[in-house]
């Protein structure tokens, strides 16, 4: 390669770099393996990682453990969906296309909304996108945030930060739902963003929201990080909302290292110009045959240039197309049964937590899947117990709310068997009987 470039050895072919900024020794890399060699390493390195098919599974919290049908990833793997990039020409790319229409169609069912983008890249995106647009169309600066995920708002406030607004968050009841205080929201508010289930599992007022935000002229938008709850739940749109959004990554994305995810943003038909990233439509060609095309994409990259409402570059095509072929599979009836068994099992485990004296509930108000539980000892303790006894127990609360003393969020989905959920409580519980 040198030779045929013209350099007579590395330190010429490096010439251009100042000598201050090289290296100049070997880098610290362990000896090349054989190909048997490294796939034995990498085997072992995966065995110690945690999942929900090594432990029994309680963690949530924003991303969250559900089973998934073995045709999902069968029909995500297939070439045609595997390598396909971006759906720009309608008539090579109509399966595409069609699987983001079908998507939209299922997600805007969900949510009691008119009109869905294309989806975005995971929940903590979509809810900062849907609070710039909520600003765009009221031309408002101020955002309100009620029960919002930590993660989430950390990147609300990264996307707010080079822009002139003010982002505030509501406080919380003892109930654990947030205080909606008529003093907080003003002329200048363009959102009221809630968040339901909240962070800590409980359910919020929509309907209450959506009349303190709308008697001050500002939008209602609702966030909704465990997807599967809209199955069971009224949805957001018949009870005021005007734009919800979210992580979907519960309908048939897999678990990973943070992600990939799915983020989703729907909105009245009203607002549809403002949305983020792409939106497909279907429509006739010259045949009389249904197709479908981009109907709407206010980014930059098609030349919308300042006028562009959005940076965000793509939508999550794969994810999105997985997700699509779960809600397909399960139905409706199979999506509102599988909410169903979440809640009872929740339901369940809240009922084993009020029997025993060294568990505490911290808050009272209704929930979903996701609850949290005050501990004897230490939250990191009752976890070190779980993990133990063969159970990822949950999230350690005390990084985030301090005040609560040692306390865990757990999450029951319908892989929590209810043996496992006896030996998890029991581990958690444990300090304060030994």
């Amino acid at each position: 390669m040198l030779e045929r470039i013209g350099a007579a050895d590395l330190a010429r072919l490096f010439a251009g770099i100042p000598e201050k900024l090289r290296l100049g020794r070997p880098l610290e890399l362990p000896e090349a393996l054989s190909e048997y060699a490294i796939a034995r390493r990498l085997a072992a390195l995966a065995q110690r990682n945690a999942h929900p098919g090594t432990h029994d599974w309680f963690l949530g919290a924003g991303f969250y453990a559900h089973f998934i049908p073995a045709a999902v990833d069968a029909i995500a793997s297939r070439s045609e969906f595997y390598t396909s990039y971006t759906p720009y020409q309608a008539e090579i790319s109509q399966g595409t296309l069609q699987t983001i229409f079908e998507w939209q169609t299922m997600i805007c069912a969900l949510t009691g909304l008119e009109v869905s983008n294309a989806s975005l890249y995971d929940g903590a995106s979509a809810t900062a996108e849907a609070a710039l647009m909520a600003m765009r169309i009221t031309h408002r600066s101020r955002v309100v945030t009620a029960g919002l995920h930590p993660h989430y708002t950390e990147v609300l406030r990264t996307y707010l930060s080079g822009i002139d607004a003010t982002l505030l968050a509501l406080p919380r009841e003892d109930s654990g739902t947030s205080h909606l205080d008529e003093d907080t929201i003003d002329e200048h508010t363009a959102c009221v963003l809630v968040q339901t289930p909240n962070f800590w599992g409980c359910l919020e007022d929509l309907r209450a929201a959506a009349e303190l935000a709308q008697r001050n002229g500002a939008l209602l938008v609702v966030v909704v990080s465990e997807a599967l709850s809209l199955a069971l739940l009224r949805a957001p749109g018949e009870l005021g909302a005007d734009i919800v959004c979210g992580e979907a990554q519960s309908f048939g994305v897999p678990l990973g290292f943070g992600g990939p995810a799915l983020g989703f943003l729907t909105s009245r038909q009203k607002y549809v110009r403002q949305m983020p990233g792409r939106l497909c439509g279907e429509t006739i060609d010259a045949r009389g045959k249904r197709g479908y095309v981009l109907t709407l994409a206010t980014r930059e990259q098609h030349i919308r240039r300042e006028k562009a409402t959005s940076n965000i570059c793509t939508n999550q095509g794969l994810c999105l197309l997985m997700a699509t072929v779960y809600l397909a599979l399960l139905g409706r009836r199979g999506l509102r049964e599988l909410a169903q068994q979440n809640l009872s099992k929740a339901e369940y485990a809240k009922r084993r937590v009020r029997e025993d004296a060294n568990l505490e509930l911290v808050f009272s108000a209704p929930t979903f899947n996701e609850f949290a539980i005050r501990v004897p000892d230490s939250a990191a303790a009752a976890l070190a117990r779980a993990e133990a006894a063969g159970a990822i127990g949950g999230l350690d609360l005390t990084p985030y709310a301090p005040e609560l003393g040692p306390a865990v969020l757990v999450c029951m989905t319908e892989l929590a068997e209810r043996t496992a959920i006896d030996r998890l409580l029991t581990a958690l519980a444990a300090s304060a009987r030994s």
